[in-house]
């Protein structure tokens, strides 16, 4: 008996297992969610059906994180983007007393103090937005088109470095994906592992 194919199924099939799943694939429908931003204003996903919408998984303590925002790169493209008419939405899921956690006032200082431009920082304490797309570090990128669907996931880029001197060169890929996706043509690549500081959950 010939046991190479079998053998030859077994490793596709412990490859395919290794792979990470994905909570919400590219691809599919992004889950709603509603989220309450730095101003105490709230913010659902279906408000913004229509419209292209980053979300941005960010923590003002992660060295990843502070190597897009201290270069000003994170802030120049929510400057670009929103210009275009782009939601850009900020979200800060680490929960009380871990480490990441702001209050609405520390937010909205640092937004400040960064110049930085998004759409909202929506605070998610409880890590409710997390766990419906499943976050996993601090930067993680979501895009979702006009209707309502996920067109990429993962990192912001190719360089998982926290030096800003590898910012230059980097292939950025939330510029890549919204460039494609306004312009109608088909996205590239649509996930990658996400990098930085692990999303710090609430219990």
């Amino acid at each position: 008996m010939n046991l190479k194919p079998h053998r030859k199924l077994l490793s596709v099939a412990l490859v395919l297992l290794s792979l990470p799943a994905l909570a919400v694939a590219p691809g599919t429908t992004a889950p709603d969610f509603k989220g309450t931003d730095s101003n105490g204003t709230q913010h659902t996903l279906s408000q913004y059906r229509g419209k292209f919408v980053v979300l941005e998984w960010a923590n003002q303590g992660c060295p990843y994180d502070r190597k897009h925002y201290l270069s000003g790169s994170m802030e120049s493209l929510q400057r670009t983007w929103t210009a275009k008419g782009v939601i850009w939405l900020s979200v800060i899921s680490s929960a009380p007393g871990a480490q990441g956690y702001v209050t609405p006032a520390d937010e909205n200082a640092y937004l400040k103090t960064m110049h930085a431009a998004p759409t909202a920082a929506l605070l998610d304490p409880t890590s409710t937005i997390a766990r419906l797309y499943e976050a996993k570090t601090t930067p993680h990128i979501f895009v979702i088109d006009p209707t309502g669907k996920l067109i990429y996931q993962g990192a912001i880029d190719d360089k998982p470095t926290t030096d800003q001197a590898d910012l230059k060169g980097a292939r950025n890929y939330l510029s890549e994906t919204l460039t494609e996706a306004m312009s109608g043509q088909p996205i590239q690549v649509a996930s990658t592992r996400p990098y930085g500081c692990s999303v710090k959950y609430a219990h």
